[in-house]
């Protein structure tokens, strides 16, 4: 007891040490304000969450569970999430169709794949009919059935592929109403800095993206349904009428020219009434913009430069007519100097905008400069010369006539580079090419015409690709539509006779012309730059318009 008495410290010394160990050490200035920053960030975060749940609640009580992870396929490799939950909305691709996407409203429990590692969860149908598996369906008998073919050679399908492409069909042809189509500004919760994001909770932002995906998929139905397929099918074409393109203002005389500007939305007119017309293409009411009237030319063609600033007039007259339509001014142009020609009512304008070429007399090809209007060369057939063709963006020009052949000339050395007969043409009448200048088409005067693929023919394969002998009258004008699918063949001497060719197949659309409409004696048409709109032009003054499905532009 001795030992420990001299051992112990006094009373007041033990109780400073007491005090001394149990105090923890002081806090700097700055770690107090990480600590407050820390503190008051997982305050934040427990807010957003609890704000959160709440807008969920809330939203799942109105509209049903929206918050089920969506997945239509893997994009660049990148693997959607899957997140847990009991009562979901579950969006799964049926497999039958292409693209085609359906949404059950359903409470499903997510199976989750053990075989396939990589790919996480997989979305089943809640009910299959197993029937429709075992059902063939032939849809190339029934006429209304073939526009659900994907292919032209395609037949029989099963009863599900059936079922699926059914679907996709109504809701290309119901599209949803403009009123439906909300424009909502997405205000979830995003980190800048990625670093504090993982902090915060990276779980959560991801989280917010899907529901922002969810958000667009219920805006829109275009990448849900199977969209339009590039590829025309042959057979029937899908068109609707609308209100004529000159409704506001008809020509009291032949239409002779249609075009579209390159903007789609302005429609040139012209004809023997001596008015050019403009009207502003909407489908709807087609407002008439302006109208110039050439009171000593009857207009037998009009046409836009390609460029989009000029219109070039003519009729049979010794001189034509340039309205600019930027200055809003009219310029008559000639007669060409050292030219006796008494009609250039025949031309075709450059795909640059550079050169406008003229039928001219005994064979005669009139080179014009766009820019200058003067006479910048000439060209020399055998025969008579009767229609024009450029290719080659406006390098190359074709010509035929009276002798039967059609003849390429290079205009960078004003020389005839091929000359061949068009088999079996005596009169050639109409020649017209593709825009991609692959294809070329010429017409004659027996209503015969030879569509040629113009490598092969250039290279010595005079056979065509294929001779289409819908008409029985004078072949008088032609036309390719934007995408090379189309060609439009017309003659003006009988009434109705314009048929529209399938281009990748070379068979006429057998619902055109319309059955119970006439469309008068055609005499020109045009297709607009995006393909949406056709418009036609008769001897009755009217310029008729058309909407063609396959097409979403004008």
């Amino acid at each position: 007891m001795s030992l420990i008495s001299q051992n112990v410290l006094p009373n007041d010394q033990i109780e400073e040490i007491k005090r001394k160990t149990s105090e923890k050490p002081s806090l700097s200035d700055g770690d107090k304000i990480k600590k407050r920053k820390k503190e008051q960030k997982e305050e934040d975060i427990q807010m957003v969450i609890h704000q959160e749940k709440e807008m969920k609640k809330l939203e799942n009580f109105l509209f049903g569970s929206l918050y089920s992870p969506v997945e239509f396929g893997k994009d660049d490799g990148e693997e959607l999430m899957n997140v847990p939950g009991k009562n979901s909305a579950l969006f799964f691709t049926d497999r039958s169709a292409d693209t085609v996407v359906s949404v059950y409203e359903e409470n499903v429990m997510l199976q989750e794949s053990s075989n396939d590692e990589g790919k996480g969860g997989e979305r089943e149908p809640v009910w299959v009919d197993e029937e429709e598996k075992k059902i063939s369906i032939n849809i190339a008998k029934v006429n209304r059935l073939r526009k659900l073919r994907k292919e032209e050679d395609e037949n029989v399908i099963s009863g599900s592929t059936y079922m699926s492409r059914l679907r996709a069909q109504h809701i290309k042809l119901n599209p949803g109403t403009e009123w439906a189509q909300l424009d909502l500004q997405t205000g979830y919760y995003s980190s800048d800095d990625e670093d504090s994001g993982k902090e915060d909770g990276i779980s959560l932002a991801r989280g917010y993206n899907n529901i922002e995906r969810v958000d667009e998929i219920l805006q829109t139905n275009e990448d849900l349904v199977v969209k339009s397929s590039v590829k025309l099918l042959p057979g029937l074409l899908e068109y609707s009428r609308l209100i004529d393109a000159n409704a506001e203002d008809p020509s009291s005389g032949p239409i002779n020219s249609v075009q579209f500007h390159r903007n789609a939305q302005l429609l040139l007119t012209g004809g023997l009434d001596k008015k050019l017309r403009f009207f502003q293409i909407d489908g709807k009411r087609n407002t008439k913009i302006q109208s110039i009237f050439l009171d000593d030319c009857p207009v037998r063609k009009a046409a836009f430069l390609p460029d989009g600033s000029q219109v070039i007039a003519s009729g049979r007259r010794k001189f034509f007519y340039s309205f600019d339509l930027v200055k809003a001014t009219v310029d008559k142009i000639g007669p060409l100097t050292g030219r006796e020609e008494k009609s250039l009512e025949v031309f075709e304008v450059s795909p640059d905008s550079r050169t406008i070429a003229f039928v001219g007399n005994e064979g005669y090809i009139l080179l014009v400069s766009s820019k200058t209007k003067e006479l910048i060369g000439t060209l020399k057939m055998n025969g008579t010369c009767r229609s024009l063709a450029f290719a080659n963006d406006g390098q190359h020009l074709l010509s035929s006539g009276g002798d039967g052949h059609v003849y390429h000339w290079d205009l960078r050395t004003r020389a005839c580079f091929h000359k061949a007969v068009d088999e079996g043409c005596i009169n050639g009448t109409a020649l017209c090419t593709s825009p991609s200048g692959s294809l070329f088409a010429a017409g004659s005067d027996s209503g015969i015409v030879n569509i040629y693929n113009r490598e092969n023919f250039l290279g010595g394969k005079r056979k065509p690709m294929k001779t289409i002998e819908n008409l029985t009258t004078k072949v008088d004008f032609m036309k390719f539509n934007t995408d090379n699918q189309i060609l439009a063949i017309s003659s003006s001497m009988k009434k109705n006779s314009l048929k529209l060719v399938h281009i990748p197949s070379f068979t006429v659309f057998s619902n055109w012309p319309p059955p119970n409409r006439t469309l008068h004696y055609p005499r020109c048409l045009d297709f607009s730059p995006g393909g949406g709109f056709m418009a036609l032009g008769n001897a009755a003054g009217k310029v008729l318009l058309y909407k063609l499905h396959h097409y979403n532009h004008a």
